[in-house]
């Protein structure tokens, strides 16, 4: 008999209290660990069809429903001995006629408040989704026979109402539809008539095997990161196409970008036994909580897990280069703005900002490391919006020789150099190339040095290089052209367009924020329209205090109600736009009696902390209820940051606010159940679109 965990039960057991899950996970260990199951008693469920539900006690007040064949033992569901009896009472699970794989379908008839399409209001202009579609199709795609009518009256309003009731399969294919996509019509798996369906495909994406007691502890341990284990057919379709050159995968927040890069470094993996695969970030952070799932995708003790590494661009290049320089240290970033401060200063050079003379060093000077005067007075600056004259470039010149000057002498070399030499050295074989091919998460954020060192590291193969990213989530790089720097994406680049881990409340909130469409400079675009979530939630909550004090005391309630529900600390994150509003997270979460950890690049996960940190650091990871806390008006967008950018030097102060908001978007999709603004009076001007309140 074997044993296997549901999609549903994995969601339901997120409802629990922590003490109410560890009591689950004894009974579910007891299940496993006696395959005969003589001592686990099961009880029928009276009024549920499907005459194979049972229930199993698992304390006084929580119980579990199953589904037991002589084959199988499905864990459905778990809670309250009401809520058990309800759930299995509208539902049964059968193997599809069409496709074969087995299915949890809601019966129609014990819906409650779900019109029939003849009670439906008549809608004109309203335009159905699937109206052309044929049974025949609907089937092909697993929706149940009993719903293929109400499918055929769905509209934009009314699908994700419609998807809560359809199986998995059959609403991520509609949703996929719905999206511009053409899903693919399953097939029957050539599973023989006795099978259960449990192992067709499409079936073992909802219906976990459990094999072993590591496995099961995986599972319900992170019974959140499930997605992180099955693909979406269209993703798929993505991790397992063959490319003629560098690829990019695009799509919003939440659209599962990381877990396609993760799959696609399996599949390199497993079609090349003898390749070493790279999966690299911006962060080490990043790179951690990479790893972490990677970790629950594949063992890393196996071949393939110890073929894979991951690790940040920085920390990949530094174990090169270490070797090669022994002698010769890595600038840091307060490093490098020393350098150049005292470089302005031993000139007495007054006539730029530090941010314009930083910025200028930083895309410029050291992007392109440049290095003679006559390379400075003609270099491109796409993207720098202050025209200069030969005589402004001749004053910053002296001021970035001096810098430079001032590096050697300290025996230092700055990131950019690091990554040009190492580069160099790759191709002329001084440095030897320990990767076959490279994925690259959060790519939006890679720098002209960064990108010319990855496209020597994993260029050499058609399938050397595999970007995922989103342009809206810029919030470190400003944009250059990848083509003029050797990595050519044009006719490689694909969007996702089925979010699978923010609600459809939360996402279209926080799109509000970004253009429906953004480019890069080679004319690559993605489309951000169409963007479908695969579950509600709550709208998202805004509100606005007469102070700070009063803020923090509404955060500090927040939190102690969100605990009541049954959060329990790490799966809330609360973010500020900058370090000197941290204390004021600090305080909320202190007047809680809660503890919390700041992020940072370097930490490990600690359980039974709440998360807070600047909204720069919080791209990678995700909570089931996020608050953005001191959107004030002079702090998103940051009024140091916009003061800085003087008429004089012509910034282009739409670019500054669009980057303003990206970071506020990267905050706020990390929530996925719940989304809270709170701020001073009269609040930030990016909150206007999404004044909700509770």
């Amino acid at each position: 008999m074997e044993l296997r965990i549901a999609d549903t039960f994995q969601d339901s057991l997120l409802q629990l209290s922590d003490n109410e899950q560890k009591a689950i996970r004894n009974t579910v260990y007891d299940l496993q660990g006696d395959k005969s199951l003589p001592s686990v008693k099961f009880h029928r469920i009276a009024r549920s069809k499907d005459k194979n539900f049972r229930s199993v006690n698992v304390d006084r007040n929580l119980h579990a429903v199953v589904h037991k064949t002589k084959k199988n033992v499905l864990l459905c569901f778990v809670g309250k001995q009401d809520q058990v009896r309800k759930w299995a009472e509208v539902r049964k699970i059968e193997k599809h006629p069409r496709t074969g794989a087995a299915q949890i379908v809601e019966l129609r008839d014990k819906v409650i408040n779900f019109p029939t399409p003849e009670e439906l209001p008549a809608s004109p202009g309203k335009k159905y989704l699937f109206a052309k579609l044929t049974d025949d199709d609907l089937l092909g795609y697993g929706v149940p026979e009993e719903w293929i009518n109400d499918v055929r009256s769905v509209t934009e309003d009314s699908l994700l109402e419609l998807a809560d009731h359809l199986p998995q399969e059959a609403a991520e294919a509609l949703l996929e539809i719905a999206t511009g996509g053409k899903p693919t019509v399953a097939s029957n798996g050539n599973q023989p008539e006795c099978d259960e369906g449990f192992s067709h495909p499409d079936a073992q994406r909802r219906f976990r095997l459990v094999s072993d007691e590591k496995e099961l502890a995986l599972a319900l341990d992170y019974p959140w990161e499930k997605w992180t284990v099955f693909l979406h057919p269209s993703q798929r379709r993505i991790v397992e196409r063959d490319y003629k050159g560098p690829a990019r995968i695009s799509g919003s927040a939440g659209t599962g970008k990381t877990v396609v890069g993760l799959h696609r470094a399996l599949h390199l993996g497993r079609n090349n036994p003898a390749a070493n695969i790279l999966v690299t970030t911006i962060s080490d952070a990043l790179a951690h909580l990479i790893k972490i799932k990677l970790d629950r995708l594949v063992s890393p003790d196996s071949d393939l897990g110890m073929r894979i590494t991951v690790k940040s661009i920085k920390e990949v290049a530094r174990e090169l280069w270490a070797p090669l320089h022994p002698d010769c240290k890595i600038a840091e970033g307060d490093e490098v703005d020393a350098a150049l401060m005292e470089a302005t200063y031993r000139l007495d050079e007054s006539g730029f900002t530090k941010a314009f003379i930083h910025d200028e060093w930083d895309e410029v000077i050291d992007a392109r490391q440049v290095s003679t005067w006559e390379e400075y007075k003609n270099a491109p600056r796409a993207g720098r919006k202050k025209r200069l004259s030969e005589l402004q470039r001749d004053r910053l010149w002296k001021i970035f020789e001096e810098t430079k000057s001032i590096l050697n002498g300290a025996g230092l070399r700055t990131w950019s150099n690091v990554f040009y030499t190492l580069a160099e050295q790759l191709k002329t074989g001084e440095c030897s190339n320990p990767f076959d091919f490279v994925v690259v998460d959060e790519a939006q954020d890679i720098g002209i040095p960064d990108l010319r060192f990855l496209g020597v590291v994993g260029g050499n193969r058609p399938d050397g290089l595999f970007f995922t990213g989103d342009l809206g989530q810029r919030i470190f790089q400003a944009p250059f052209s990848w083509s003029k720097e050797g990595v050519n994406i044009v006719g490689r680049t694909y969007t996702l367009k089925v979010n699978y881990r923010t609600s459809h409340q939360i996402r279209q909130r926080a799109d509000m924020l970004l253009p429906d469409h953004v480019s890069d400079l080679d004319g690559n675009v993605e489309d951000r329209k169409g963007t479908i979530s695969v579950f509600n939630g709550p709208p998202p909550s805004v509100r606005l205090f007469r102070n700070a004090n009063e803020e923090i005391k509404a955060v500090a309630d927040q939190i102690k109600k969100l605990q009541k529900q049954g959060l329990i600390n790490e799966e809330i994150g609360i973010f500020v736009r900058s370090p000197s509003l941290m204390s004021r997270a600090r305080a909320a979460v202190n007047a809680a009696d809660a503890d919390w950890r700041e992020l940072g690049d370097t930490d490990e996960f600690t359980a039974g902390q709440i998360s807070i940190s600047t909204m720069h650091l919080a791209k990678g990871f995700e909570y089931r209820a996020v608050i953005v806390m001191a959107c004030d008006r002079d702090a998103i967008p940051l009024q140091e940051r916009v003061e800085e950018m003087s008429v004089s030097e012509e910034v282009d102060m739409e670019e500054v606010l669009a980057s303003e908001r990206q970071l506020l978007y990267v905050a706020a999709t990390r929530a996925r159940d719940q989304l809270f603004f709170t701020g001073t009076q009269p609040g930030s001007e990016f909150l206007k679109p999404m004044e909700l309140t509770e």
